[in-house]
């Protein structure tokens, strides 16, 4: 569900307890519509992340890792000028609006103390960041609303900031409790839930659906057949009691998960209408509920957006790649008759003698078949015997010099399908915009994407491995992409340390840097998960990973990126798992 205002009031309360008194020490801006605050007090430190998304607006502390764009955005300046060094003083919500105001205690040009505001905006596809100085004009924000975008409110650098128009609903809880059987008035076959949302301001359907079940037992019981049954006074004490859980700051996060445990929705009140379906869980905190529900979700979804074109790319490439091998298959299946070619040369030049040019069929005894008989062979007419039989003998050669060019090429298509199929499993296990860039380089390199012209060419990032700790301290070294896998293998790895690979199936290579002791069990199934994880096979179980010594890996002349060969190896089974690569992992 969206944040609605009921859901943010809690919120807003949890973040100004932990916020107050905390200091900017940082301001990040990873992607276009989120900013990450690093803040810190004595007591400890976190990363608020503000977010002004379309689907996904919210604020809340998060654990994520963000990484900085090459070219820092405006607004990100901004803020850092008048951010870092600030100290928080205090987080409110206006008027029950789907926003927060963060004030911030900071100096000015000149030193003096002065203060400052970050408004959050958190209404959909109107969500917007917006700072203001004391005085409630507006310094500058993420979107900038001029008059052609909207007639009622701009939302300029220099114009003094005013709240979003209000709705023409009713406030559920400010001022007295509402009057249902007025506000119902003409609305008899309208659905509970429904009515709810369209009389009641900032509170979501999910909310309202909640509220009509408990009063009803169904959630789109019409307004006449709750009258009638008398249960509209039951209905008012589900939003009396809603209201007394805002005011006296009951309100708790709950989680709604699948079958599957995949966060499926999420509520500041316990969900009881989807019974079975789903499960409400309650969360320790908003923020952690947030950024559980939230941040994955939108990691994946950006991470499938950034890389939906390069994954096309690669696609077609295999496609094509794919279809040529096909072709090259079927043409190698032909040229395996090629002999009985030169049998008929043989047989026509033995029979030249009885032969003239009108002739389009040669009977004649088969003296290649172990059983006798004879045989029919077409001729030309149009060809003379002896030239009939000059292109047998052409054939037969053209069909043994496929075979072997034939037999190279599927050799390399094999190649080259199989790593672009590599390729396309990095792509779907990129976890960051670093990753994408070195497998688009990559793909540039090997001549699948062309490079644009006139573009400067900037100096690539040098991205490394990514690193774990196995429980008994040993590091634990997975490259993000056959470019990494070549470096991590053969240039920053002993011959000593331990290879593994999952069996048969793309993956990444993982390194266990043995570093002159004998590796123990628990190191060694814990790289093997972690090679069943980064690998095709994460979403199934019983990944056989194979694991040799470096000395015993050789990368064969000419071969791609990420391509290897290997002996004296040992295999062990494993499963993915995505919760120990959390744990052992260093950011």
């Amino acid at each position: 569900m969206p944040l609605d205002s009921v859901c943010i009031s809690a919120l807003v309360r949890e973040l100004g307890a932990e916020t107050d008194g905390m200091r900017v020490d940082r301001v990040q801006q990873p992607e276009r519509d989120t900013v990450v605050l690093s803040v810190r007090k004595q007591s400890g430190a976190g990363k608020l992340l503000i977010c002004a998304g379309t689907g996904d607006a919210r604020i809340h502390f998060t654990s994520a890792s963000f990484e900085n764009p090459q070219q820092p955005p405006m607004f990100c300046m901004l803020l850092r000028k008048h951010l870092t060094g600030a100290r928080i003083t205090d987080i409110s919500q206006c008027d029950m609006e789907r926003m927060a105001d963060i004030t911030f205690d900071t100096t000015d040009q000149l030193g003096d103390t002065c203060k400052k505001h970050l408004i959050v905006e958190l209404m959909g596809r109107y969500s917007n960041i917006i700072l203001t100085d004391g005085e409630g004009l507006i310094v500058d924000c993420l979107r900038r609303v001029d008059a052609t975008m909207s007639e009622k409110r701009q939302v300029l650098p220099g114009l003094l900031y005013r709240l979003p128009p209000p709705q023409d609903k009713t406030d559920m809880f400010s001022g007295p409790e509402p009057d249902l059987e007025a506000l119902a008035y003409g609305s008899a076959d309208m659905p509970a839930d429904r009515w709810l949302v369209s009389v009641f301001s900032g509170v979501s359907p999910l909310i309202c659906r909640e509220l009509a079940f408990r009063a009803c037992g169904e959630t789109d019981m019409p307004l006449s057949v709750i009258r009638s049954r008398g249960l509209l006074a039951a209905l008012g004490s589900e939003i009396a009691e809603l209201r007394k859980r805002r005011e006296d700051g009951s309100l708790e996060p709950y989680m709604l998960t699948d079958a599957d445990g995949c966060p499926a929705d999420f509520s500041c009140i316990p969900v009881l209408q989807y019974g079975s379906a789903l499960k409400c869980e309650k969360v320790r905190s908003f923020s952690e509920l947030l950024d559980e529900f939230f941040t994955r979700r939108s990691s994946i979804q950006h991470m499938k957006q950034r890389s939906a074109t390069l994954l096309k790319t690669a696609k077609n490439a295999r496609d094509r790649s794919s279809r040529k091998l096909a072709l090259q298959k079927t043409e190698l299946e032909n040229t395996k008759g090629r002999e009985r070619l030169r049998e008929f040369g043989d047989i026509i030049t033995a029979n030249i003698h009885r032969m003239d040019r009108s002739m389009t069929v040669l009977v004649a005894d088969d003296f290649y078949s172990a059983e006798g008989g004879t045989c029919e062979i077409k001729l030309d007419p149009r060809k003379t015997p002896q030239q009939n039989a000059a292109k047998y003998y052409k054939d037969y050669t053209k069909a043994r010099n496929a075979e072997k060019y034939l037999t190279e090429q599927i050799g390399a298509g094999e190649t080259e399908l199989a790593y672009l199929n590599s390729v396309i499993d990095e792509i779907e296990r990129a976890e960051s915009e670093s990753d994408l860039t070195d497998i688009r380089r990559e793909l540039t390199e090997a001549g699948y994407i062309r490079e644009e012209r006139g573009r400067q060419k900037q100096k690539p990032r040098t991205t490394q491995p990514m690193r774990f700790v196995s429980d008994t301290g040993f590091e634990i070294r997975v490259g993000r992409n056959n470019a990494q896998n070549d470096q991590l293998t053969f240039r920053s790895s002993r011959r000593a340390d331990l290879w593994l690979h999952t069996q048969k199936i793309h993956g990444s290579h993982v390194v266990i840097s043995a570093e002159g002791r004998e590796v123990d069990d628990t190191t060694i199934a814990q790289a093997a998960a972690l090679a069943a994880w980064y690998s095709q096979g994460r979403g199934s179980k019983n990944v056989p990973v194979d694991i040799t010594e470096i000395r015993h890996v050789k990368k064969p002349s000419g071969a791609k990126p990420g391509m290897v060969i290997y002996t004296d190896q040992r295999t062990v089974v494993a499963d993915p798992d995505e919760k120990l690569a959390d744990r052992l992992r260093q950011k």
